[in-house]
């Protein structure tokens, strides 16, 4: 269970948060597999600290030594027991400390592959309501809370917890009365941390959405910095940039506050235990009931307390603030882990539907190779409809038939849902209704049949990933030779460029490496297609970034992507659509056209508009 997700100041719906029951058995979940490594860091810890506590009752020895005026010579045991307990509990202090933070960092290591897995499969309609802000701000900020109390506040308050009920214990061995003067601090430091925990859930909470929209705030303003300049908006968005930074900022100076408060109300319980052990003492010694030595012993195992019990209470701090990031991480995992709903006829007898795939391993595909379109390549969308919200249709029951090895091109004017229709027949985003079978039904990173994944879906938008470019393109198929990267860039027309970087697929591209431009780095993603082999390819205006110089040469190249495999083409340009075996018009969400080229050209209705408005041609249209 999550909670309710926060609403920005703007309306953007920002990703949930886990609930303090959901956060811890996460956490369980997360250390279960290493249960054999923590019960071994644990125990070695306890050990050290039981050696640990001997260095008090040996004091006291060299007091009682001392104070009867005894000979030198009874000094020696004391200090050679010393010695042996100080390197004892060095060592195994390390040896537990190591396994500790091992296995702090095997749960945090798994606990990233799981975040970053799960997010990369969170629905797109649900990031875009969320804003890249909010995902952001939890994959760097949270990701560090958690990290820096993994290593160093576990492996510290393990330490410090272990400590404080040890030396309990020792006191009173001493003497139960040592024990009950030095109890008397516990409701002080109970109280401060009760009134630290109520104040510190809510407020650090409240500080990393605030840090989150924040961050969405100023990836907004200079993501699109050309347009707030040209919409002279610059005033507008840096008021609302500051108006964030000043929440951000008095959330921060609350948090300082409340830590200021926590510290000195410890100090007062530091005083009145202190003061309290030391007066036991001296009534004790005076009656004769201990010895001095005895007493001192008992005021440095409280003085001993100082450390770990403030450790432990002041590791309060990043144990909230790592909590908090801790909730919002599993608040992630925990929506992609919900399932989507399947509306539609329901599977019979646990048998998928015809069309459907199963997920299994992929085996590599030769390349270059021509794909022969199998039955299992059709696709059928039926009455399916998407809102991005309520009173936010993009969709009205769309039905849709791709046959195998058909061609489709999609068109119609901005806002018509092209590329809501592209992204679920892709299966990267459920509809809200109505179903999709063929390759795609299920999730999209399925791999099925020996050709890779089932469909791949190639947008406008591409990244390229740093790293060589023979790394880059092995993202669709790690066992890929040097020679399969090759003819699969050939096949794309982006063998000789590839050829001519300055080591060839061995050159840095991406982030500072060698740049690619639009047109190249589209060429790239449409090889890492090839190579991929998909039955479906889904390209949503793939050409569009290309500029007019080079968008016929990219056409040219997805053309001989799509070769010999079923395709939907969000088409940017209607040469597309030209040589597309079909072409399906929106409009506002609703198929109002369909048929090939040719007809729709020759036929008085949205297509001949949109051809004639695209071409330049001012004929009359044929009846």
């Amino acid at each position: 269970m999550t909670t309710p997700p926060h609403i920005a100041d703007e309306g953007a719906e920002l990703l949930p948060v886990a609930t303090p029951a959901r956060t811890r058995a996460a956490l369980r979940t997360l250390v279960r597999p290493d249960r054999g490594l923590a019960l071994t860091g644990i125990g070695v810890l306890v050990a050290a600290t039981v050696v640990g506590l001997l260095v008090q009752p040996l004091l006291g020895r060299i007091v009682d030594v001392v104070a009867d005026g005894r000979p030198a010579g009874d000094l020696t045991l004391p200090v050679v027991l010393l010695i042996a307990v100080a390197a004892v509990q060095g060592v195994t202090t390390t040896l537990g400390l190591t396994r500790v933070a091992r296995l702090g960092e095997t749960v945090l290591a798994r606990l990233r592959e799981q975040f970053v897995e799960r997010a990369l499969n969170l629905p797109a309609d649900r990031l875009e309501r969320a804003g890249s802000g909010d995902l952001t701000a939890r994959v760097t900020g949270d990701v560090a809370r958690v990290t820096e109390a993994v290593r160093s506040a576990l492996p510290e308050m393990a330490r410090s917890v272990l400590a404080i009920g040890l030396t309990l214990g020792a006191l009173a061995l001493l003497d139960v009365r040592f024990l009950i003067a030095a109890l008397l601090a516990v409701p002080v430091q109970l109280l401060t941390a009760r009134w630290y925990v109520r104040r510190a859930v809510t407020l650090y909470a409240d500080q990393r959405v605030a840090n989150g929209a924040q961050q969405q705030q100023l990836l907004e303003t200079i993501g699109g910095a050309v347009t707030v300049r040209g919409h002279r908006l610059e005033e507008r968005h840096t008021e609302r940039g500051a108006d964030r930074s000043r929440k951000a900022v008095d959330l921060t100076m609350r948090s300082v506050n409340l830590v200021l408060g926590f510290y000195g109300r410890l100090h007062i319980a530091e005083y009145i235990g202190l003061a309290a052990v030391l007066i036991a003492g001296f009534w004790l010694v005076r009656d004769g009931a201990v010895s001095i030595g005895t007493a001192t012993a008992a005021a440095l195992y409280f003085h001993s307390l100082f450390g770990p019990v403030n450790a432990a209470l002041v590791l309060l701090d990043d144990a909230q603030s790592a909590a908090a990031g801790l909730a919002r991480l599993v608040g992630v995992t925990d929506l992609a882990e919900q399932p989507e709903p399947k509306p539609g006829k329901p599977e019979a007898d646990g048998k998928p539907e015809a069309g459907k795939t199963t997920p299994g391993k992929a085996a590599p595909a030769s390349v270059p190779r021509q794909r022969v379109a199998s039955p299992e390549a059709a696709v059928s969308v039926h009455a399916v409809s998407h809102a991005y919200g309520p009173g936010r249709p993009v969709l009205h029951e769309v039905s849709l038939t791709l046959a195998p090895g058909e061609h489709v091109a999609l068109v119609g004017a901005s806002g018509a849902g092209k590329s809501t229709l592209a992204r679920i027949v892709a299966g990267v985003q459920q509809p809200t209704a109505g179903t999709v079978t063929g390759p795609t039904a299920g999730a999209v990173t399925a791999p099925a049949g020996p050709g890779g994944p089932s469909v791949v879906l190639v947008t406008q938008e591409v990244h390229v990933f740093t790293g060589t470019l023979a790394d880059d393109l092995r993202l669709a198929r790690p066992d890929a030779t040097d020679d399969d990267l090759r003819a699969a860039l050939a096949t794309v027309d982006a063998l000789d460029w590839a050829a001519a970087l300055p080591d060839g697929l061995a050159t840095v591209v991406g982030e500072g490496g060698h740049r690619l431009d639009a047109a190249r780095a589209q060429q790239l993603a449409l090889a890492r297609l090839v190579l991929a082999d998909p039955a479906l390819a889904v390209l949503d205006e793939a050409t569009a970034e290309a500029g007019s110089a080079g968008a016929r040469a990219l056409e040219r190249s997805a053309g001989a992507a799509l070769t010999g495999r079923t395709a939907l083409v969000v088409a940017h340009r209607l040469t597309q659509a030209v040589a597309a075996d079909r072409v399906v018009v929106l409009e506002a969400g609703r198929v109002v056209e369909s048929g090939p080229h040719e007809m729709l050209r020759d036929a008085d209705g949205p297509y001949a508009a949109l051809w004639r408005a695209w071409s330049g041609s001012r004929a009359a249209p044929h009846p």
